[in-house]
């Protein structure tokens, strides 16, 4: 017997940004229906969660290896791979219950399990039982680790940022195929780990950060034993004698790498294939679902968000954010604004690179007269006594003080970011920063430090030396 349903909203994924959609559209006591045909909580829990989990694991294992710069000596540490599974799957089972179905449904949500296609403009059907007639339509089904056509990997055993979790054992050497966030993450936690780790990419590493602090993170991935290669291209393949082999074309001619494991971090791919876009009118570009500045699709009944979309940024938060413009778009008729230099993006290799807002060379792209504004961690007391002293930030403003962008490397990059995000959010100018009462010794005088500096060479200036002179005139 079929179903017909006709919620006010239809969330199509159950990943961070559908889960989010829904939670947030029935929080305004409309009907909600939710559609996924997997696991509840998308990526989050298949890859962002289980990363950091990894990451922190490494980060204990590094600690104790520099522990005697302290005056601590520490016996060589012992990774114990299965406990460090464990570990990440602690991590996992502790996150869950919050995506879980029975807590949607607890909400009010519905929850179906099934694969949602459209039937046409305004009806969606999950498998041959259930119609569903929403008001209007989120797709929020994510993306999916991409895999490049490289010759004979499909014949290789291969990882994934996804994947890769499963392992029991450390690998004796790792190739990563992707120098983006994700790869380096990944090679970074292994190497320290115990790994022996390769990364090749045909591009620049870490190709939209900023240069100059990009260059701080590979250096210590470098001091650390990863070995990234840049500029190569991948030619094949081949799994030889239990190995896994590379064949690369470099400047000097064909060269051959042979690795116990091969992981693929070579960014990702919408998930949009079994939507059948097409019965629906809506278009789809190189990189997923085409979306106006509300993120609607060209049915104006159906919204977009994460990085399903065309563009769509792959990061949990900017999903979160999508998902509560929509809503409001779609309740209350508020624009969705969507601001993407707003978005902050962090690499979580140790150090840390964050940004939000421009970056020095979007700044001069736009041709606006800007000032950059440093402080290096090496000046301040917390980054001393915990020896983290490598990184700066770099602060964009105008010459008038508004700050446009903020990229830092170091310590706690990812945690600092956050109210320059605000203050750029907000249009905030740079004496905001300046008069900021921080608590010493912490991290976030190196924000202030950095705002200070803008007005260090008006401190000099022949005007206020002359008003500083009249008034001593009067005791």
């Amino acid at each position: 017997m079929s179903e017909l349903l006709t919620p006010d909203i239809c969330v199509i994924g159950a990943g961070v940004g559908g889960l989010a959609a829904a939670a947030t559209a029935v929080a305004f006591g409309v009907s909600v229906v939710l559609v996924e045909k997997a696991e509840m909580g998308g990526e989050r829990l298949t890859g962002a969660v289980p990363l950091k989990a990894l990451l922190a694991a490494a980060k204990h294992v590094e600690g104790l290896r520099q522990a005697s710069a302290f005056g601590v000596i520490a016996p060589r540490p012992k990774v114990n791979f299965e406990k460090i599974n464990d570990h990440i799957r602690g991590v996992i089972a502790a996150v869950a219950p919050n995506d879980s179905a029975e807590r949607f449904a607890g909400l009010g949500v519905r929850v179906i399990k099934g694969t949602a296609r459209f039937k046409d403009h305004r009806t969606v059907t999950v498998g041959d039982g259930i119609e569903i007639k929403a008001r209007r339509f989120v797709i929020a089904t994510g993306s999916r680790p991409g895999i490049p056509p490289i010759p004979g990997l499909a014949d290789a055993p291969y990882l994934t940022s996804e994947t890769v979790f499963d392992l029991s054992s450390c690998p004796k050497h790792l190739i990563v195929i992707g120098a983006g966030p994700i790869g380096l993450e990944l090679a970074q936690a292994f190497g320290r780990l115990g790994a022996a780790v390769t990364v090749l990419d045909p591009a620049k590493p870490l190709a939209g950060e900023d240069p100059e602090c990009a260059a701080i993170v590979l250096d210590q991935l470098a001091r650390e034993g990863v070995t990234v290669r840049a500029g190569v291209e991948i030619l094949q393949i081949n799994r030889a004698r239990g190995k896994i082999q590379v064949l690369l074309r470099t400047a000097e001619g064909e060269e051959k790498i042979d690795g116990s494991h091969l992981l693929i971090a070579a960014g990702r791919v919408p998930n949009i294939e079994e939507l059948d876009l097409t019965a629906a009118g809506i278009n789809r570009g190189a990189g997923g679902i085409v979306v106006d500045k509300n993120l609607k699709t060209t049915n104006k009944k159906v919204y977009a968000v994460g990085s399903v979309t065309d563009g769509g940024l792959d990061s949990t938060h900017a999903a979160i954010d999508h998902a509560g413009r929509v809503i409001r778009n779609a309740l209350l008729r508020v624009p969705a604004k969507v601001k993407p230099h707003e978005i902050p993006r962090v690499t979580y290799t140790a150090p840390e690179l964050a940004y939000v807002g421009w970056t020095e060379a979007e700044a001069r792209q736009r041709r606006v007269a800007f000032r950059v504004l440093r402080w290096p961690y090496r000046e301040n007391d917390r980054a001393q006594a915990e020896r983290q002293t490598q990184g700066h930030i770099k602060v964009i403003t105008t010459k008038r003080g508004k700050i446009l962008g903020a990229t830092i490397v170091g310590a706690e990059a990812g945690e600092l970011i956050t109210a320059w995000t605000l203050a750029i959010s907000h249009g905030m100018n740079i004496r905001a920063f300046a008069g900021l009462i921080v608590p010493h010794p912490t991290y976030g005088e190196i924000g202030k430090q950095a705002a200070l500096s803008y007005f260090a060479a008006k401190l000099g200036s022949p005007w206020l030396r002359r008003v500083i002179a009249a008034l001593r005139l009067f005791g």
